[in-house]
Formats: C-alpha cells, structure tokens, sequence
C-alpha cells in the first residue's frame, strides 16, 4: 500500500476544527497555564465553524498525513498488515473483517507508538507488527463498546451492532483479540503479549467499572479517572512502553515515555466526553449524546454537581436519575450556567501539557514535533 493512501476513504470527509490550522500550533509550544483558548473543546465556537477571515478547515486525512509525516511509510505497513491479518476463506467473515477495520478512524496508537520509535533512532520491522497488534485490540474493544452503547455510527459508517447485529460484534471483537495476540506471539521475545495482555485487561476492567457503575450519579472525580485511565489511556501508555523498550531504553525512561500515552490519552478520553455533550453528530463521526442516556457520568457533570448548591444538585441528580431521553435536553440547561465547560477543557488542557512534558527530553527531530502537535490536537480538535 502506497503511503499517500493510508487515511483514504476512512476519514477524508471529516472537517477539523477550523480553530486547528498548520499556524496554530508550534513544535514544543504550550500555551500558558495549560489553558486552551479558542479550540474546539474549549468551546469558543460550536464545531466545524470559523473565525472570521480564517481559511477553510482541511480535511482531517490531510492532517493526519502531516501529523504522521515522518511515519506515513511504516503506517501503511502497519495498515497492510492489518488487512493481511485480517482475512478469511469465508467472503462474508472478509466483508465483516474489512468493516471493522474501517472503524479504527485515526490509528493513533500505532502512530505514537511508530513516532516514538523513530524519535528514539528509528522504526524496526518489530514496530511494524506491534502497531497492527495495538490496532487491533484497540478496534475490539471499539467494537465492543459500540455494543455497550447501542451505537449506530463510527467514523461515519454504520457500526456492526447496527449493519449486522450485537451477536456477530461481540464474535468480531473476540476474533480481533484472539488475532492480535497470535501475532504478537510471533515476535522474538514475549515483551508484546505480556505487556498488551496486561493492557486489554486493564481496559476492560476499565469498561466493567463503567457498566457496573452506570447511574451510579454520585460517582466521585477519582473514580472517574481511573476508569478513564483504564479503558482510554492505558493502550496508548503500553504504545509508547513498548516503543521504548524495543530501542533499549532502561526502565526509568520507559517509564517516562510511557507517561506521554497516559496523559495523551485521559486529554483525549476528556475530550470525548466533552463532545458528546457538546460536539456535532456529523462532525465527530459517531453518535454523540449516548453518555447521559446509557447512565454515565463524566467529567462535566461531576463537576457540575461537584459546583452546585445543596438544592439544585438534588434537581440535577433527580434529571439523572429519571428518564434517560429527558436527560441530556435538561442537563444541558444547568451544564451551560455553570462552569463545567471551561473547567473540563482546563483539565484536558493540564493532561496534554503533561504528555509534552513527558517527551521533554526526547532528541529534537520531526518525530518529536509530530508528538507535540499530536498532543495539541488532542484537546483542539472537533472528531
């Protein structure tokens, strides 16, 4: 597979942010406090606008392709291995194989896991496989989570739950975990088993605590986190461990690289959950407005009810606990008059800047300016 068509037909009809411009953000830049202002989690603008005089917002594979520029290449192996893998004598199992693949959308944690190795002296035959193994468990637990969420969308096209039915996702997230760790196993040393197996379970760990824990409406900001760290985080945290490990890197730097994925990924995951409330459907690719309804309960609203007096918190968690359809209509009345906006791009904003100072002292290059940019887009982008 050619590089220029890594990120064709999976996401070339998204629009970025048009707040997310190539003059936006500056290799190894933060802004000051943490803070975002302007971007789309931030909520200056509703998403897919522009300021004025701002030019259109490119395609969001055109973006891609610059944030992965110095990877493109061992990204489409990464992708041709994937569909190589992921094959079967039976035309319907490919079809449903080949739709699946299709819904991994940005394929960030190969990528970080591919930038970090080329940051730390260059991309090995071994980073190419554990990328499609990070890929594949990351697309099982999607599609198992689209089970969980009576999603019908992602990435613009129709989840399995919603084209085939909850039977034939569950099959397919197990055939894609069962796949992933049979390639693993083909590595010379049992690092990548042992340290994405460890993963999986942490992130369905982090999936159980949620469902066991949905209309739990008191749920506490702890809590929180370390579910999010679970289910969200903890494949980009093992990306960039195994990157690290794979060049030779002790275990203090492996350990400090690794918290580049962490933070990268709870900024995404509050990101998420910043969307969902406040995101276009269109925009972001996949059927938003679930959280409230299926009961759960993220970082706005805690800190909605964390803010709010004694008598309108028992309003607010009377809407939660009523009729999951009036939920989100009602919320978003008291979401809008408090500060849980502002504060929970505050946070995303803390995290990113966490990740940039993980990779402090990785060696200037156009891998490390890829992760910075990588971090900045994971707070200011509207998919």
């Amino acid at each position: 597979m050619d590089a220029s068509e890594t990120f064709r037909d999976r996401s070339d009809t998204v629009q970025v942010d048009a707040h997310y411009r190539a003059g936006d953000t500056r290799s190894g830049g933060s802004r000051s406090g943490g803070s975002v202002s302007g971007g789309s989690v931030s909520g200056g603008s509703r998403p897919g606008g522009s300021r004025a005089g701002s030019p259109p917002a490119p395609p969001a594979a055109a973006l891609l392709q610059r944030l992965y520029a110095p990877i493109l290449s061992p990204l489409a192996e990464v992708e041709a291995r994937l569909r190589s893998e992921l094959q079967s004598p039976l035309e319907e199992v490919s079809a449903l194989l080949r739709h699946g693949v299709a819904l991994g959308g940005k394929r960030l944690r190969p990528a970080i896991h591919l930038l970090m190795a080329e940051a730390l002296g260059g991309v090995r035959s071994s980073n190419v496989v554990i990328g499609a193994v990070l890929e594949m468990v990351h697309t099982a637990t999607l599609v198992h989570d689209d089970v969980l969420d009576e999603a019908a969308t992602r990435r613009h096209v129709p989840t399995i739950n919603a084209q085939w039915n909850n039977h034939t996702s569950i099959l397919l997230g197990d055939y894609l975990f069962a796949q992933s760790f049979q390639l693993a196993a083909t590595l010379e040393n049992t690092r990548t088993c042992q340290w994405v197996g460890q993963a999986a379970r942490l992130v369905c760990e982090g999936e159980l605590r949620q469902v066991l824990g949905r209309d739990d409406v008191e749920i506490d900001r702890d809590t929180y986190f370390e579910i999010i760290q679970g289910k969200t985080a903890e494949l980009c945290r093992v990306a960039c461990s195994l990157a690290a490990a794979e060049a030779g890197c002790d275990a203090d730097t492996i350990a400090r690289l690794a918290e580049y994925g962490n933070s990268l990924g709870i900024a995404f995951q509050i990101a998420d959950d910043f969307l969902d409330l406040w995101g276009d459907d269109h925009t972001v690719g996949k059927t938003l407005g679930t959280d409230l309804d299926q009961g759960k309960i993220t970082l706005p609203v805690i800190r909605l009810l964390e803010t709010a007096t004694p008598t309108n918190r028992q309003a607010i968690l009377e809407v939660l606990r009523g009729p999951a359809a009036d939920r989100h209509a009602q919320i978003r009345g008291w979401l809008d008059r408090s500060d849980a906006r502002e504060f929970t791009a505050r946070t995303a904003a803390d995290f990113k800047q966490r990740a940039l100072d993980a990779i402090t002292e990785l060696p200037t290059g156009a891998a490390k300016n890829c992760l910075t940019e990588i971090a900045e887009f994971s707070i200011q982008r509207s998919f």
